[in-house]
């Protein structure tokens, strides 16, 4: 079978399906149909027969918040990511606490001789001491004249600031001056040759003595995905800066996230949110960790943190409260990975580690405690006076091993509960280890590996024992050569072990991939399932995999078993569930071939309450020429799932899959009206509906 000879069956989903004629759609399942049986089956050779009970009798419920997402701060993936903020370094803190410090990435314009900069500790914030001191030395006439442009500063953001036509952005900034002023904030290319937007301050001698925040909006003439922002003047003096801020008007939500990340993440309907790590948590050392009441309040006086382990600074605009905010927004539940007095290289011991517990019994107490509470006050003046439901904290990250891990977990565990005892508490430390001494909700699990391997880990909770804490696997990505940037045998590998979890549901609460952004930038890991620059973006096949699972949270899982001769390479699940758009129940069949021959699979469904609709069912399949096939921004579909109707659909049916491939089949139980049935898809939201 030459897999070029199938694609004329399949509709590109990056061709909205609501823009065909719904007759159309169909009418292109029947010549798929024809052309399976009459070119594609007799050359499948390998027979396969798939069995599913549909019964409500034998129906597993899997849990509600199955599948999510984790949320590392790795590869700029929140600062000059997720996080919309185009400045980078806003307060000139990255440099250190001492003075003067490297500015980076700011850079001057003009030299030396018309121009000083250099950092003091003059700021009016006492978490941020640090601002820039710019001493201008020329005038705009007489013996030491400016360049026409005038000198100042620029930043350029994280590799260049998409700025867009006609979109308005957000300036904000503090400045301390004696002499008089005549600012000009820009908007301009990269070479800073074209204007794209400008705004002048004007003030007299006086006017600013004292620290004064000074906000207002550009629009853009133009657009340009590599653009800075620059401050220049004419006028000699001297001019102190502090956290200068641009943001784009339009975020997410209005939170702040850039949009359209923040939009792929949505459209993964994710039923938990982990976050901010990983050892982003940890640190190198606890100096650099992820301190959470650090990273709350008012941006400007967030002290922001040198992220150690991935080697970047971060202004923490993206904090605790942006953090709970996305898992609201995105209808996930929050997972708050705290820190529990261990970095990678230190550990805090039992004896004083009372202060670390404290800290965590307070971060809870900022997502749930009242308005008139310490710190539910701190949250409600930020614009929540409501509770976050944020009801799972995870203990560290996978750091049984060390030595004071276990004491100090009992200490936290006893606190929390004392609190909060509905909270859910997830230990580092396998199932073994757990009992009424070591007690647990659950136990935390990180699965990387290669593809090969993480196909045969679709059976690894086959003989866990049900009953007792649950396993949420937090963290799981092929790795290894196979993996590459992001490649369709990596996506099939861990889908294969996603339907091993689907099957295992019992023993399994929770899982979610790692990581999931990339700056192209700064690519500190490979894979990841999102890549980015400034201004574009891109699912990799695994991002792609994931909305294959996303109608699988709270739906019922029903026994299938697959009957195949010396072919090892098949896995499937089968669930039943409904679109909540439009009340439609759907029974879907998943079936992931990891093999290298085409599949003629006879699929049998007994038990059914309800029958298949003839129309109105749809085949998905995720496969590519080659296995190690990516997507790019030059090519960002070029592993994309690809819907087709299927024409007559029954309880018997035979079909074909490709090599190397992973296949759904939504079918069709219950249809509200006859013009639904023309109409009608399952809520995948899938490439199409991007």
């Amino acid at each position: 079978l030459v897999r070029d000879e199938v694609q004329p069956c399949k509709v590109a989903m990056a061709v909205p399906r609501r823009s065909l004629d719904g007759r159309l759609f169909w009418v292109l399942g029947l010549v798929c149909a024809m052309y399976q049986i009459f070119f594609v089956r007799s050359a499948a050779g390998q027979t396969a027969q798939l069995s599913v009970n549909a019964s409500p009798q034998n129906t597993q419920m899997i849990p509600e918040n199955m599948f999510g997402i984790f949320f590392e701060e790795i590869n700029h993936a929140g600062a000059g990511g997720l996080w919309a903020e185009l400045v980078n370094n806003r307060g000139f803190e990255a440099g250190g606490p001492n003075t003067p410090s490297n500015i980076d990435p700011w850079l001057i314009i003009g030299d030396e001789s018309n121009i000083i900069v250099a950092t003091d500790r003059s700021s009016c914030f006492a978490t941020n001491p640090i601002a820039l001191r710019m001493e201008v030395l020329c005038e705009s006439s007489g013996n030491d004249v400016c360049p026409p442009g005038g000198v100042g500063i620029y930043n350029p953001g994280f590799w260049g600031m998409n700025i867009e036509e006609a979109k308005v952005y957000k300036v904000s900034m503090y400045i301390m001056s004696s002499d008089s002023m005549d600012l000009t904030v820009s908007l301009t290319s990269s070479d800073g040759l074209q204007n794209l937007a400008a705004y002048t301050i004007t003030a007299d001698k006086e006017d600013f003595k004292e620290w004064t925040k000074v906000e207002f909006d550009l629009q853009s003439s133009e657009r340009n995905p590599n653009s800075r922002l620059q401050l220049t003047t004419r006028t000699s003096g001297i001019v102190w800066f502090d956290q200068v801020s641009l943001m784009p008007s339009e975020t997410y939500m209005r939170h702040g996230y850039r949009k359209d990340l923040a939009s792929m993440l949505a459209n993964l309907k994710p039923k938990i949110l982990k976050f901010p790590g990983g050892n982003y948590v940890m640190g190198n050392y606890l100096s650099n960790a992820f301190r959470w009441s650090e990273t709350v309040g008012p941006w400007e006086e967030r002290p922001g943190h040198f992220n150690d382990v991935w080697g970047y600074w971060t202004d923490d605009g993206l904090g605790f409260f942006e953090f709970l905010q996305l898992a609201e927004d995105l209808g996930a539940c929050p997972v708050w990975v705290v820190n529990d007095g261990a970095s990678r290289n230190e550990q805090v011991p039992s004896a004083t580690i009372a202060a670390f517990v404290k800290d965590v019994v307070d971060g809870i107490e900022f997502a749930r405690g009242d308005p008139g509470t310490s710190w539910g006050s701190v949250r409600a003046a930020m614009g929540h006076p409501e509770p976050f439901q944020l009801n799972y904290i995870s203990m560290g990250n996978q750091e049984c091993s060390m030595h004071y891990y276990k004491e100090n977990y009992r200490k936290f565990y006893s606190a929390i509960k004392a609190s909060y005892p509905d909270i859910k508490i997830i230990s580092s430390c396998d199932r073994s280890t757990i009992s009424p001494v070591e007690p647990a909700d659950l136990y935390d699990v990180h699965v990387y590996t290669s593809s090969g391997d993480m196909f045969s880990k679709s059976s690894m909770f086959d003989s866990t024992p049900r009953g007792g804490p649950k396993a949420i696997v937090s963290e799981y990505a092929v790795t290894g050569n196979d993996a590459g940037r992001g490649t369709l045998v990596a996506a099939l590998a861990e889908a294969a072990f996603l339907i091993g979890l689907e099957r295992n549901s019992d023993a399994v609460e929770m899982a979610s991939c790692a990581p999931l952004f990339v700056n192209d930038n700064d690519r500190r890991w490979s894979p990841d399932a999102i890549v980015f620059n400034s201004w574009q973006h891109y699912g990799c096949p695994n991002y792609w995999m994931l909305h294959f699972f996303k109608e699988s949270s709270g739906a019922s899982l029903h026994p299938s078993t697959i009957q195949v001769s010396n072919y090892n390479q098949l896995v499937a699940s089968a669930i039943t569930w409904q679109n909540s758009k439009d009340g439609n129940t759907y029974l879907k069949i998943k079936v992931l071939n990891f093999g290298n021959k085409a599949i003629d699979l006879s699929i049998s469904i007994t038990g059914l309450e309800n029958e298949i609709q003839t129309f109105g069912s749809v085949k998905t399949v995720l496969t590519s020429g080659s296995l190690r096939d990516e997507n790019s921004f030059q090519q960002p579909d070029k592993v994309v799932p690809v819907e087709s109707p299927i024409s007559n659909a029954r309880e018997e049916m035979s079909l074909v899959l490709d090599p190397y491939s992973l296949t759904s089949f939504d079918l069709l139980l219950d249809l509200k009206s006859s013009l639904q049935m023309m109409h009608s898809v399952p809520e995948s939201s899938l490439h199409s509906s991007m």
